[in-house]
């Protein structure tokens, strides 16, 4: 790695009673080779650690069997969208947003694939059954997250659907001692304890949701340390 880039070090016994609001080095400019391996990195946590099978269940029953639209939104590389739409035979349509280009660039080519802001998405209203995000609500601090609920809702026609990590000593001491020896990158070592810093309890996602508009969300733990929430969209009032 270049001496150019400085990676802090960790905090062996940070308080964990609240959210950190401490950033992540890949939401920062990095260069395009460690970009890369972090990506490589994340899709390793995913695969192995993401729950993306509980993802999928979660949002199934939300999908049409025929002609099916999804929006994942920061979906970095775009392989947890990939999986949905593999395990999803009734989708037409997968679409995973991420705010920079460069991370799209490695997602599969069956993916539509944008490069926006969550709070700027070039979409109609309503335009998929579900918005999912997966490892993204935890880069938003606390006053912001009603806001990008409310834009993720603003898109959804049956289901907001949020995964994201469990704040916990457990993943974070897991962390410290394995990160180092699983990941390619400094970088993804930093930023996945951050994350979990930055992650939530289970009663701080389920006031985010109700604050956004969404007071039928259903939050559970889900294995291992991740909290999967679901909220079904109030389908339009017909006019009188």
């Amino acid at each position: 790695m270049s001496g150019a880039l400085s990676v802090p070090a960790s905090d062996p016994w940070p308080d964990l009673r609240a959210r950190s609001t401490l950033p992540e080095l890949l939401d920062a400019s990095l260069p395009e080779s460690e970009v890369r391996k972090s990506l490589a990195d994340l899709r390793f946590v995913n695969r192995w650690l993401g729950s993306r099978s509980g993802l999928l269940n979660a949002m199934a029953p939300h999908l049409p069997s025929r002609g099916g639209r999804l929006l994942d939104v920061g979906c970095a590389s775009g392989d947890v969208t990939a999986f949905l739409q593999s395990g999803l035979s009734g989708l037409s349509l997968a679409v995973g947003v991420d705010l920079k280009a460069l991370h799209l660039r490695n997602a599969p080519p069956s993916l539509g694939r944008v490069a926006a802001d969550v709070r700027r998405l070039p979409f109609r209203p309503r335009s998929f059954d579900v918005v999912t995000t997966s490892l993204f609500l935890h880069h938003f601090d606390a006053g912001d997250l009603p806001g990008i609920l409310r834009e993720l809702k603003h898109f959804a026609r049956r289901a907001v659907v949020v995964s994201d990590l469990r704040r916990a000593l457990v993943p974070y001491l897991f962390g410290r001692a394995t990160f180092p020896l699983l990941f390619q990158s400094r970088v993804s070592v930093h930023d996945g304890l951050v994350s979990i810093r930055r992650s939530f309890r289970d009663d701080e996602l389920r006031a985010a949701f109700h604050a956004a508009g969404m007071p039928r969300v259903a939050v559970r733990r889900v294995f291992p340390y991740r909290l999967l929430a679901i909220a079904p969209v109030e389908e339009p009032a017909e006019p009188a």
